[in-house]
């Protein structure tokens, strides 16, 4: 789901010029008859800490009920609700304002439970009782109960009409906050503001757009979080001239100097593949906040440019500005694009330092980052240490445990969803399936698929059919998944052909992948991926006049085959290999090491699959060619380059070979260390002489 910037801003508040600032001291009394005690305790509560006013309001001889509302609302404001209560429990007499101020508190601090029980023992209440408890149960995520309160008001003003579109809004349910936007007597720009937002949430932001024209048309002044708002839209649209002409417009009238206007800026144009502008509007705005930073740092990174994202999120620290759960978020997803296990670490230390940690948005990136990085138990540990989770958090860490080979850990993380009454999505449902398919559980993928088919909340898409084919082909049933494919209710696409002609790859089921390949040359007749496949099936059997015409066929149409290499981060520097590369300063010692690795795999009767040779060549060039694969020179730098007894963690851009994958296993063996390789299709975590994926390598 797409974030945007809250729909109520929130000012640096000004003392006024017709208050001025006071300082009393410990010694000196502030209440002199000249002084309304309302007055006094107003200044300090706005301009000194909240011990100091308690001082103050202690020595007022008989404080009314407004004085003590005023004292209860600043021990809100302060985080301290235990004092807040306490105060609470003190007051001779109570009127609404006060039970509204110690509601609002309990919301404030996330305890709705309490709020929702002042609120049921209140003798009186007004509008705005009902919507700060409303607005308490959708923050939460309660909007059936926010729902039925909404329909038990006594009287509706327009804020509750808002507070409770925006529960629709933020919660998904935004067919209901349409229908309630266009019951609602009178729309204000909020009202407006909350579909708009709602509508780029889910997806519709060419909706959000038209939507915005109608607003203008009708009337109604657009405020500084309404062009947040739309220019957030213009971004995930990636309309740039409408956020052009919002740009000119926004200058002209002044809200340019808004910090969430200026960040939605920064956004859109690095969206709209215009970084540079992005960069400009934050050395031009001379606003060092945290907000206009995190949109550099997410501009970087949206842009795929994660070396410069990070560094700006280093400049940041160094410059003195405190990272919020936003920019926490963007670096994390820079680390792991950059496959940085040890940057992010680094940054988990400073979550931590920071209290975020627990944080659920924090919690849910860092669960990404172990994942993607090839630490999944590092992932686990994040989840287990959570105390709030969402939807994103169970399927992050059940897709983390798929992708790492953690099949049978993933499918009681799933179960432990129901108990804890989180309804699965698409999302989900893919995270299953793919587990399912990586440990080869036929059985309990066809019960899961049936499951998803039957889940009226979920849609079936092509995604959840490609899992079912990958299953079925892992499994060898080619022909059964021939048949599933042809048998879909939707056009199958190139992905979906291509999954079954790599399972055609691992058994060597030519005809199959005769036949899958038609449809993918149908489909895009320059699809790479499957000339490769189909030359190096057509090797594996030997059919050495069938590989010349395919490799003929590519040149003839222009297809180029994607280059193969490995690559391994030390010290936060990538060292990449090709197959049989020289080039790197430490070559030499490379080559030694991987000499010695040969000889020590000898000893325990390891002899080269020359299957996996797709060249016509002798036994001896096939063995050398084996050898010196880019995953084995990356392990022999590894090893020369690391602690003994570490893990080392290699990245492929496409498959490992199945030769690779044997000599792996053995050489966690040798070295005894974990080898952890994430090709282009999964991870393996080689161990003690096994692999995660249950040695189907593909």
């Amino acid at each position: 789901m797409r974030r945007f910037p809250s729909l109520i801003s929130n000012p640096k508040r000004h003392p006024s010029p017709l208050l001025p600032p006071i300082t009393p001291s410990k010694t000196s009394n502030p209440l002199t008859p000249n002084n309304s005690p309302k007055l006094v305790l107003f200044r300090i509560l706005r301009d000194r800490p909240i011990d100091e006013a308690r001082r103050v309001f202690d020595q007022i001889p008989s404080p009314d009920t407004q004085l003590f509302t005023m004292m209860v609302g600043g021990y809100s404001r302060a985080g301290r609700v235990g004092d807040a209560f306490r105060l609470f429990d003190e007051m001779p007499t109570r009127d609404v304002a006060s039970w509204n101020c110690m509601i609002k508190a309990c919301i404030d601090c996330g305890d709705v439970e309490r709020a929702r029980k002042l609120f049921d023992e209140m003798p009186e209440r007004n509008v705005i009782s009902w919507t700060t408890v409303l607005n308490g149960l959708a923050q939460v995520g309660r909007v059936d109960e926010a729902e039925e309160m909404f329909r038990k008001m006594p009287h509706r003003d327009t804020a509750a009409w808002n507070a409770m579109i925006s529960g629709y809004c933020t919660n998904g349910r935004f067919v209901d906050a349409r229908l309630l936007f266009e019951k609602m007597p009178q729309p204000n720009v909020v009202s407006w503001t909350a579909m708009i937002g709602g509508y780029d949430q889910n997806g519709e932001s060419e909706k959000a757009l038209s939507l915005f024209h109608q607003m203008c048309r009708s009337g109604i002044k657009p405020s500084s979080s309404t062009f947040a708002c739309v220019l957030t839209a213009c971004a995930n649209a990636s309309d740039l001239v409408l956020g052009t002409q919002l740009h000119t417009h926004i200058k002209k009238i002044g809200y340019l100097s808004d910090t969430y206007v200026s960040t939605s800026l920064v956004t859109l144009y690095a969206n709209c593949k215009e970084i540079e502008n992005s960069r400009k509007l934050f050395d031009e705005s001379g606003d060092r906040n945290v907000v206009s930073w995190t949109a550099l740092v997410t501009a970087y990174g949206l842009q795929g440019r994660h070396e410069e994202a990070l560094g700006e999120f280093n400049k940041m620290v160094e410059f003195g500005i405190r990272p919020n759960q936003s920019t926490f978020t963007s670096a994390l997803n820079s680390c792991c694009g950059l496959e940085a296990l040890d940057r992010g670490k680094k940054i988990h230390m400073c979550t931590i330092k920071l209290g975020l940690e627990l944080d659920v948005f924090v919690g849910n990136s860092l669960i990404v980052m172990y994942s993607k990085c090839g630490n999944v138990d590092a992932g686990l540990t994040v989840f287990n240490s959570m105390m709030r989770r969402n939807l994103v958090t169970w399927n992050s860490i059940i897709v983390g445990c798929a992708q790492n080979g953690y099949a049978s850990l993933a499918l009681k993380i799933f179960n432990d969803m129901s108990y804890y009454h989180i309804q699965p999505d698409e999302i989900t449902y893919i995270g299953i399936l793919t587990a399912c398919s990586h440990a080869r559980f036929l059985n309990k993928g066809k019960y899961f698929f049936q499951l998803v088919k039957e889940d009226t909340s979920v849609e079936v898409k092509l995604e959840h059919y490609a899992c079912m084919v990958d299953l079925l082909g892992r499994c060898g049933n080619l022909e059964e998944a021939e048949d599933f494919i042809r048998s879909m209710p939707m056009k199958p696409n190139v992905t979906i052909w291509l999954v079954l002609l790599s399972a055609c790859r691992v058994y060597s089921n030519v005809e199959v992948a005769r036949r899958a390949s038609k449809e993918i040359f149908d489909l895009d007749p320059h699809n790479s991926a499957a000339y490769v496949l189909m030359s190096n099936i057509y090797a594996s059997n030997s059919r050495w006049n069938d590989v010349l015409q395919t490799r003929v066929m590519m040149r003839f149409r222009g297809v180029v085959k994607l280059p193969g290499f490995s690559w391994i981060t030390i010290r936060e520097s990538r060292h990449e290999f090709v197959c049989g590369d020289r080039s790197h300063p430490m070559a030499k010692e490379i080559y030694k090491k991987l000499d010695w690795l040969k000889g020590r795999l000898k000893e325990y009767g390891y002899v080269y699959d020359k299957r996996f040779v797709l060249h016509d060549v002798d036994d001896e060039q096939k063995e050398t060619v084996l050898s010196y694969h880019s995953e084995k020179l990356a392990i022999s730098f590894g090893l020369l380059s690391t602690v003994e007894g570490s893990t080392i963690r290699v990245m492929k851009n496409l498959r490992v070979c199945g030769d690779c994958h044997s000599a792996i296993k053995l050489i966690s063996v040798v070295v005894g260390r974990e080898i952890v390789l994430r090709d282009s299709t999964r991870f393996h975590h080689f161990k003690n002489g096994s692999c995660s994926c249950g040695d189907y390598w593909n």
